[in-house]
């Protein structure tokens, strides 16, 4: 088997360190692994798979060598390194939202659009997390039925801020039982003028606002979906909300299909698309939640039902967790989809 001089920039954030632990988990054939992070973190050890690891600095020279780069640390620090790695032979694989939009940069869900990586330039990026929720979910209805419009609004659990909402969501729930005053001083975003407490509470917006009035996250999953889909004009309107569950996005999806689709063709097409479970027996009282969906792979789909407002349409509900699925998850299978195709 073939292995491969793997690098991982932003090894020390809440994605870094998931996507370390899947390149163990799914036995990536790695020869050797590089991990690098800002300046102050150099030095520092982090244990992969039992071994030790010593964090570098990311520097001019620290791609050399480098077959895959996976880059996990801010859209910024994407656009100051990625260049610079795939001028030193590195495929790059981005978590970030410095290139999914760029018209020469494939944005890739390895079960949906595989195909579109082999036509890189040395950057692939890995789409939003709540948008591979929703397109693991759309895609067998649009091949099946076609899409007409998409509604979706999300609840989106605190991982998606990163280790530092974790953190707060964790010191708020505490601060609250104890009846202590709740600081607040990450969300909605870090470098916003006010944040509000997550603990108890519903902050509907994830991401700064545009001039239109949405948030720079609801026009991601927008346009991603529709590059990705391969329909620059589907009709798509989105709210994102943040929620205090800790991780697992969950989305209520209203989608009007162009061609009749019952909810029990639904749920076939959907049971049988890798990587999807179908978990949808209301008078059990069976659906999806963050409490069991988190560290699972899958996304989970349930509630679909018809909605009796349009000819076609359907309302679902999916859950996925955002750090595995919604991240690292599915930039490593962007990697083995890779190196398959290499041989």
């Amino acid at each position: 088997m073939t292995q491969y001089n793997v690098a991982v920039l932003g090894a020390t954030g809440a994605v870094g360190q998931e996507l370390l632990s899947i390149l163990v988990e799914r036995k990536f054939p790695f020869a050797s692994l590089r991990l690098l992070a800002s300046p102050r973190s150099a030095g520092r050890k982090v244990q992969v798979g039992g071994q030790d690891y010593v964090l570098e600095a990311v520097e001019a020279d620290a791609f050399q060598g480098i077959d895959i780069a996976f880059f996990c640390a801010g859209g910024s620090v994407s656009q100051r390194w990625a260049e610079e790695a795939v001028r030193a032979g590195a495929l790059v694989i981005d978590n970030t939202s410095a290139f999914r939009l760029d018209t020469d940069v494939p944005l890739i869900v390895p079960e949906i659009n595989g195909p579109e990586a082999a036509k890189h330039n040395g950057i692939i990026a890995n789409p939003n997390c709540s948008t591979i929720i929703m397109v693991m979910a759309l895609k067998p209805i649009l091949d099946e039925a076609g899409i007409k419009r998409v509604v979706v609004s999300t609840y989106q659990a605190v991982s998606g801020a990163g280790f530092g909402g974790m953190e707060e969501l964790r010191q708020q729930t505490e601060d609250y039982v104890m009846g202590r005053e709740l600081e607040a001083q990450i969300l909605p975003v870090a470098s916003g003028k006010r944040h509000y407490p997550i603990a108890f509470n519903l902050i509907p917006q994830i991401d700064v606002f545009t001039e239109d009035g949405y948030t720079k996250e609801e026009w991601k999953m927008i346009r991603e979906t529709q590059k990705i889909l391969g329909i620059p004009d589907l009709p798509i309107t989105a709210t994102t909300v943040r929620v205090p569950t800790m991780r697992s996005h969950c989305e209520s999806i209203n989608v009007e299909t162009e061609r009749p689709l019952s909810p029990e063709r639904c749920r076939e097409i959907l049971a049988e698309f890798p990587g999807v479970e179908v978990l949808d027996s209301p008078e059990e009282q069976l659906y999806p939640m963050p409490q069991f969906t988190s560290g699972r792979d899958e996304v989970f789909i349930g509630r679909i039902r018809r909605d009796p407002t349009v000819p076609y349409g359907l309302n679902l509900w999916a859950v996925g967790d955002q750090i595995r699925k919604g991240a690292a998850l599915n930039a490593v299978q962007i990697a083995e989809y890779c190196t398959q195709q290499m041989g």
